[in-house]
């Protein structure tokens, strides 16, 4: 059965945080693309210790580049999680497909990237707050997404 949502992670900076995303999309059974380059060496090692022993179990795509990703992913509906969303998380309707595109830690996304977004949604944060870490952000909006879309696995007696 495929993936209800995949992540991509455009450009991203920091292998803890690729890792900590490559385990939550274990645990949920979401997909992940990686559009390079990434601000690291990749390297199992590195994404190990976050991600332990699930990135086995991701359904992993890596890219080249953004144009590569958009001709070979070809993601039904682009949804950028970005500080510069016009719509609040709270409020936005998610749908069966989309997938979820997070920046770089860095620099989030360059503008060509922002526009080509079907949807451009914010997670509203305290007052006097920037942002959050990407990882606790895919975290959040995957969790929001499977939440409205009836998606989450099944629980499995441990």
């Amino acid at each position: 059965m495929p993936a209800p949502i995949r992540l991509a992670l455009y450009e991203p900076d920091i292998a803890p945080n690729v890792g900590t995303i490559l385990r939550l999309a274990a645990c949920f059974e979401l997909g992940v693309d990686i559009v390079e380059p990434c601000g690291f060496v990749w390297s199992e090692p590195k994404l190990r210790r976050a991600g332990m022993d699930y990135l086995d179990r991701v359904d992993l795509a890596r890219h080249t580049s953004w144009t590569r990703y958009m001709a070979e992913a070809r993601p039904p509906r682009l949804v950028l999680l970005t500080t510069k969303g016009a719509t609040p998380l709270p409020d936005f309707r998610f749908a069966p497909g989309d997938t979820l595109l997070l920046g770089r830690e860095s620099a989030g996304v360059p503008d060509a990237v922002h526009d080509a977004a079907d949807s451009r949604v914010v997670i509203p944060v305290a007052a006097g707050t920037r942002s959050l870490n990407v990882a606790i952000a895919a975290g959040i909006a995957a969790g929001e997404a499977l939440r409205q879309l009836g998606a989450f696995p099944e629980q499995q007696p441990s």
